[in-house]
């Protein structure tokens, strides 16, 4: 054989290995292109899903857009078992001995006052519509996956005595807490100080709440959760918004942040679930708080939730829970975390102000004049109430008890210090 027809065979290989390696990029490239407008086509069908058409729509100052949404049309009847549901307008029965509010406090310095929503300040829903907070692609975009979209993840309710170093690295979530169980419970409230503590990385987030428990810390738990929390990676920004959760299931496959799957009817047309809250607490200076109440209606069974004296929200139906369809087992009240320890560092994200609390007044986060619900429709103190941090250098909590505040607890911390590495 000649040189040349070595040499024809050769340019021929290199010729065909040449169009095979663009076959395959030009492959690679219609797969990715199929991939993201498959994915761009399947967000934009979850925020079909999600934003419901609205009667009025009104920009927050804080780039919210606030949809009033007709109340029969909220995302709550996309449940198959919500087809027909006949709206409740009000609970059958408020709890007994209900905690004045207005009553001041008899030492001033330990006064504070409430706080409402950022997007009042442009204008209000119509009777007869609920405030929905628009949600956008990038919100979807931010989430691990669509399907995990405003939910939390498994195992961070805070499960007392458990702290086992291993489970706490394992979590990732970290909590300050008080707490009551070994009862039957029918509710829970709390008056909690609002603050806008730092977030280290835009994947964690610190809130304050409380939690209604019913079931195992296993695959079974049932939690309704609500309170104020700071989440970039949901909200797409650093506010302190007030939000609810619910999960049937420790979190895995059933609940929502909000109204971000169906759910909790709302019956408010003035109060936005996820919305900024506004003013915030500062250091040495004005301080703010929310009040929250959730309750077992005695007659229907569903859980209401009211925020502050004058807005019942609405109601979680009592056949999305299998414990809590009767009663609670625990009530948690306080802050968590999310500690990511990012470069094998603990996170300096803050929980409540940032500050310890033997700090007190002004300059810790509290939570005062917590009460649960009892059998025959009560509020009244906890009895037995004990805390819980996995590690109290770096967040801790603190009881108290006085004539204003009732049952009463300072709690936080500022995450990453010299005694927390």
């Amino acid at each position: 054989m000649g040189l040349s027809q070595f040499s024809s065979r050769g340019r021929t290989s290199r010729g065909l290995a040449v169009v095979f390696c663009l076959w395959g990029l030009i492959s690679m490239c219609c797969a990715a292109r199929l991939s993201a407008s498959r994915q761009k086509l399947e967000v934009q069908k979850h925020l079909n899903r999600l934003n419901k058409p609205a009667v009025k729509s009104i920009e927050s100052p804080d780039g919210d857009i606030i949809d009033c949404v007709h109340m029969s049309h909220q995302p709550a009847f996309d449940h198959p078992f919500l087809k027909d549901h006949k709206i409740q307008m009000r609970p059958s029965y408020h709890p007994e001995g209900l905690f004045d509010e207005n009553k001041v406090a008899a030492n001033p310095i330990e006064r504070s006052s409430p706080v409402k929503q950022l997007w009042h300040q442009n204008g209000k829903c119509p009777e007869g519509t609920i405030p929905v907070r628009r949600t956008k692609e990038d919100d979807i975009l931010r989430a691990s996956s669509i399907k995990r979209y405003g939910r939390k993840k498994r195992r961070t309710a805070p499960q007392p005595r458990s702290a086992d170093p291993d489970l706490i690295n394992q979590s990732g979530h970290q909590h300050a807490i008080a707490y009551v169980q070994g009862d039957k419970f029918y509710g829970a409230k709390a008056t909690i100080n609002v603050w806008e503590p730092k977030i280290q990385q835009p994947n964690e987030f610190s809130l304050s709440q409380l939690w209604i428990l019913g079931g195992s810390f296993g695959e079974d738990l049932n939690s309704i959760e609500a309170g104020w929390q700071v989440s970039p990676d949901l909200y797409g920004d650093n506010n302190t918004r007030l939000f609810t959760y619910w999960t049937s299931d420790a979190y895995q496959a059933t609940g929502c942040y909000n109204l971000l799957c169906s759910g909790f009817i709302q019956i408010n047309s003035e109060i936005a679930m996820g919305a900024s809250i506004s003013p915030v607490s500062a250091y040495r200076n004005s301080q703010y708080d929310i009040s929250i109440l959730v309750w077992k209606d005695p007659t229907q069974g569903h859980w209401w939730m009211q925020f502050g004296n004058d807005y019942v929200l609405g109601y979680w139906p009592s056949f999305l829970f299998s414990y809590l369809a009767e009663s609670a087992s625990m009530i948690e009240w306080g802050g968590e975390v999310v500690n990511s320890q990012n470069g094998g560092q603990h996170t300096s994200t803050q929980m409540g102000s940032g500050h310890f609390p033997e700090e007190g007044f002004g300059k810790s986060s509290y939570f005062r004049n917590v009460q649960v619900v009892d059998s025959s429709n009560n509020l009244k103190a906890p009895k037995g109430i004990g805390t819980f941090t996995e590690q109290s250098n770096c967040y801790d909590v603190q009881l108290g008890r006085n004539g204003d505040w009732g049952q009463f607890f300072y709690y936080g911390g500022p995450g990453r210090n010299a005694n927390c590495a």
